[in-house]
């Protein structure tokens, strides 16, 4: 497939074969960006692990230091004394069985973290088949099933972040804005890395780590040598 003139515009300002250095790698892919839009920041990171195992799973959240630069449109199912305490935490949508039955017509998805308490999990749980294949179902291993919604909705406005390996073991994850600057990229990088290192499974063997590469939505990959992983 024949890649556009930004594209190849972009990938011309990387020197071919190179493997960067972490900061270096933040200005590196700040200058890829061409978009007339401030792009998103992702980081992609294959491990050397088998997801198939569950034993080898690696899932997480981070709260990124810098935020995401995203402007976060949290949903709350949840009733009586919890459902104000989250309209009073900054929640953007609250409700309970009127919202799910929203979310079930399939037509309706107006959201980008949904949070809950344990005791509308089984109502909610109806939605699996919407919420799950967009990574919308919330789940207790991301603090998205919580008394504590006041705490899940002031991390999740502060930038956190839920990672975890696809079919291919591989992590993908936002950092944030090209607007950010190399720094603000830098320091959650360094965030989400640290966290992916923690959560190392100890069934884990040879290296965890088997390549780092940051990219924008619309441009190249820059390879990164993240020598604290190794």
């Amino acid at each position: 497939m024949t890649k556009s003139k930004k594209y190849q515009e972009a990938l011309a300002t990387l020197e071919k074969g190179k493997v960067y250095e972490a900061k270096e790698a933040m200005v590196a892919v700040v200058g890829t960006s061409k978009a007339k839009f401030d792009e998103t920041v992702e980081l992609h990171v294959k491990l050397g692990v088998d997801g198939r195992n569950a034993d080898q799973q690696v899932r997480g959240v981070c709260v990124l230091p810098e935020g995401t630069g995203k402007n976060v449109r949290v949903l709350v199912i949840a009733k009586g004394d919890k459902a104000e305490e989250a309209k009073k935490a900054g929640a953007d949508i609250v409700g309970d069985d009127e919202i799910i039955a929203k979310i079930m017509s399939g037509s309706w998805l107006d959201f980008d973290v949904c949070i809950t308490t344990p005791d509308m999990m089984g109502a909610l749980g109806r939605c699996a088949r919407i919420l799950g294949p967009k990574g919308l179902m919330p789940n207790p291993k991301s603090g998205t099933v919580t008394m504590d919604v006041t705490k899940a909705i002031k991390d999740v406005k502060a930038g956190k972040v839920e990672y975890r390996l696809d079919k291919q073991n591989i992590i993908h994850v936002r950092i944030g804005k090209v607007s950010f600057g190399a720094d603000r990229l830098y320091n959650n990088l360094t965030a989400v890395m640290g966290a992916i290192i923690k959560a190392k499974p100890a069934a884990a063997k040879g290296t965890y780590l088997k390549s780092v590469y940051v990219a924008t939505t619309m441009g190249p990959s820059v390879k990164v040598n993240y020598t604290d992983a190794k």
